[in-house]
């Protein structure tokens, strides 16, 4: 093998570990985003738990720090909602009042600092001396606002059929 054909060789088998290394270290901020988001959508639907539970025990507090202040709640008869009326209906509660028994299913999609939580959580209580049950799909949108998550958005629409 003559030395010209031994330097290109050389030079090939070089650019293609740097071609290689190049890509790996491209993709290295994909994997971590991943993981990143895997956290994320733990952090978000152990949030959707807590805040099923902190309604069901009428707890304003818990429900207040998840909240963001901004928040627009639209609930699942079409109104609308601030973060203080709700949380003073919360507040004003009676024990035998609506219940959100818990999520039926979330599903959590992160999108940088944005989490759109999906899913399905029943609904029980009584209303006007009759008990019920019911079942509603929601959309949940949350940011991650310095070093939290924060409800800023959320909506529920009732599953009829």
């Amino acid at each position: 093998m003559t030395m010209a054909k031994v330097n290109l060789t050389t030079r090939c088998k070089m650019k293609m570990v740097c071609v290689l290394a190049l890509a790996g270290a491209m993709a290295m901020p994909l994997v971590a985003q991943s993981s990143d988001n895997g956290a994320g959508e733990s952090t978000i639907i152990a949030m959707e738990k807590a805040w099923n539970q902190a309604f069901k025990s009428r707890d304003g507090k818990a429900l207040g720090g998840m909240l963001h202040d901004s928040i627009v709640l639209i609930n699942d008869d079409g109104s609308v909602e601030s973060k203080s009326r709700f949380l003073t209906e919360i507040d004003n509660a009676e024990p035998s009042a609506n219940q959100q028994a818990y999520p039926e299913s979330i599903t959590v999609r992160i999108y940088g600092n944005v989490a759109i939580a999906t899913g399905v959580f029943r609904q029980s209580g009584f209303e006007n001396g009759k008990a019920f049950v019911r079942r509603n799909r929601f959309v949940d949108t949350w940011i991650h606002d310095g070093d939290r998550w924060a409800c800023v958005a959320a909506s529920a629409t009732p599953i009829l059929r």
